[in-house]
């Protein structure tokens, strides 16, 4: 029996969320804003600006504020340079190892060349986007590769009959120098609209041809689907039950693509026009709050505890309020298993990438480590992105890594906080005091003016303030100065700043704290 599969289309002018659900169950939710469009699939024409054989990498001026990194792998056996005829096939031919590959690319990427790269991964923390030559062009039943001549079929489509059929129109419908990728939407599709997806991606590819080589460097030449069009695109299949958006606009919009290409799925479409909000109509709300929290407690009492670092996310399993009736074996093992199948479903919620390391509780039957991994392994093919997973360590450790294209949930909707500046942890009134003993302490070595004014958060006047002979008496007797405290709420609770009494004058920067 198949999941119930919706999805939910939330808009306001600040941002437009997606939330996809399985079986009533929040499963992925994606947030674009103006300020943060989707990049993914985007095609420029950039310029080499340096190019590193030793990272087996080059750096491509896009016109961003960092620069796009195109790693050797990324390069293609036959790619345009925009302006210039194509390169030849030789000059940078499958080699027999990698090395001498590396060595040919290296050779034939020059500094200040004019080169045709699209977007394949967006940029995360401080590192640019990730580029590619080979420039594909996803379509709702296909993918047309440009400059290849490969056909490849979905891994999702299991029968080789169906597989024969689709190689068939693919080779009765694309033209010379053009490959394809057949998506698993394309089962069962009929040859006509098959091949209306192949003509409008072809000619697409030479409109998007023509428009490079009158497009200066480092400008988009051609922007992909927004986020609402490429969910729609992507997700918006047979197996969905139905897709609900709150704005007509966008409802009008899917409705105009669905005609075009997939009439059949118009009658799932649906407005929402009720005065409550949709996600709250859902009950979603309430969820996606709890995916931005580290604790995700299970509903058998146990929890997971979730922590980003900018190496890794790394998951531990808890054994939290569960009272296990039986051995510990066996309690350990009922918690790591509902564990393993709420990992896999956080991973894909909050659509964390990179390398991912999981603590389970320790159970010692190699039969039940066994089990806990094929588990995780089995809930991750519920997930687009692709995952490679390695058995549980002698140290009870599950490593793995999940496909990275975007930034995570977390760092689409939170910025790092000004106070702790990312750590999750501020000073204590007594860090804070110190820091400011060690200012006066250094401002009295160079003289100055004794009558000073120390402007701190209301709580922390309260500490300096309190009894009779206060934490204020103390640095005035100590170090020789005559202080007044006043209290700011513009100030957070670890900022200060010294005021000369006679002249208002800010002395806080002479002095390093």
């Amino acid at each position: 029996m198949k999941a119930k599969k919706e999805i939910l289309i939330n808009t306001t002018n600040e941002e437009t969320r997606i939330a996809v659900l399985e079986r009533n169950k929040l499963v992925e939710v994606f947030v674009e804003r103006p300020d943060n469009e989707r990049m993914v699939g985007d095609i420029y024409k950039g310029r080499v600006r340096k190019v590193l054989p030793g990272m087996q990498a080059a750096f491509i001026d896009i016109g961003m504020q960092q620069d796009a990194f195109l790693h050797f792998n990324d390069v293609g056996t036959s790619f345009m340079a925009p302006g210039e005829d194509e390169i030849e096939d030789e000059t940078i031919e499958r080699s027999k190892t990698l090395k001498d590959r590396a060595i040919k690319i290296a050779k034939t990427l020059k500094k200040d060349q004019d080169i045709l790269v699209q977007i394949v991964k967006e940029p995360i923390a401080n590192k640019g986007q990730r580029v590619t030559t080979d420039i594909s062009l996803a379509g709702r039943y296909v993918v047309l590769l440009t400059n290849q001549e490969n056909i490849g079929v979905s891994r999702k489509i299991y029968s080789i009959k169906e597989k024969k059929r689709l190689r068939k129109i693919a080779q009765a419908h694309l033209r010379k120098g053009f490959g394809t990728i057949i998506r698993t939407a394309a089962v069962d599709c009929d040859e006509e609209s098959l091949s209306n997806d192949y003509d409008y991606l072809q000619k697409l590819w030479r409109k998007i041809e023509t428009v490079a080589k009158k497009t200066q460097i480092r400008h988009r030449i051609h922007k992909d689907m927004d986020m609402v069009d490429a969910i729609i695109r992507d997700h918006f299949k047979s197996d969905v039950e139905r897709v609900v958006i709150d704005s007509r606009k966008v409802w009008k919009e899917i409705r105009s693509y669905l005609k075009n290409f997939s009439p059949n799925l118009l009658d799932k479409l649906e407005y929402y026009s009720d005065k409550d909000p949709i996600f709250d109509q859902f009950n979603i709300e309430n969820d996606l709050q709890k995916s931005l929290e580290k604790k995700v407690w299970l509903k058998n009492g146990g929890y997971l505890f979730i922590e980003h670092t900018e190496a890794l996310t790394s998951i531990d399993v808890n054994s939290g309020k569960f009272m296990g009736k039986k051995d510990h074996e066996t309690n350990s093992m009922k918690i790591n298993t509902e564990a393993a199948v709420d990992i896999a479903r956080q991973l894909r919620l909050r659509d964390i990438g990179g390398i991912i390391i999981i603590d389970f509780i320790d159970v010692e039957n190699e039969s039940n480590k066994k089990k806990i991994y094929l588990e995780l392994v089995k809930e991750l093919k519920k997930d687009r992105a692709i995952s490679k997973v390695a058995e549980i360590s002698r140290f009870g450790l599950i490593e793995m890594t999940r496909q990275r294209i975007r930034p995570s949930l977390i760092h689409n909707i939170y910025e790092t906080c000004p106070v702790c500046e990312g750590n999750g942890l501020v000073p204590t009134i007594n860090n804070i005091i110190s820091k400011i003993e060690r200012w006066i302490k250094r401002y009295r070595t160079i003289g100055g003016d004794r009558r000073l004014v120390l402007l701190v958060h209301p709580e922390v006047a309260e500490y300096l303030l309190n009894g009779f002979f206060n934490k204020k008496y103390e640095l005035m007797w100590k170090y020789m100065i005559v202080l007044t405290v006043e209290a700011s709420e513009r100030l957070l609770k670890h900022q200060f700043k010294f005021y000369l009494k006679k002249s208002g004058e800010d002395i806080t920067n002479q002095i390093k704290t």
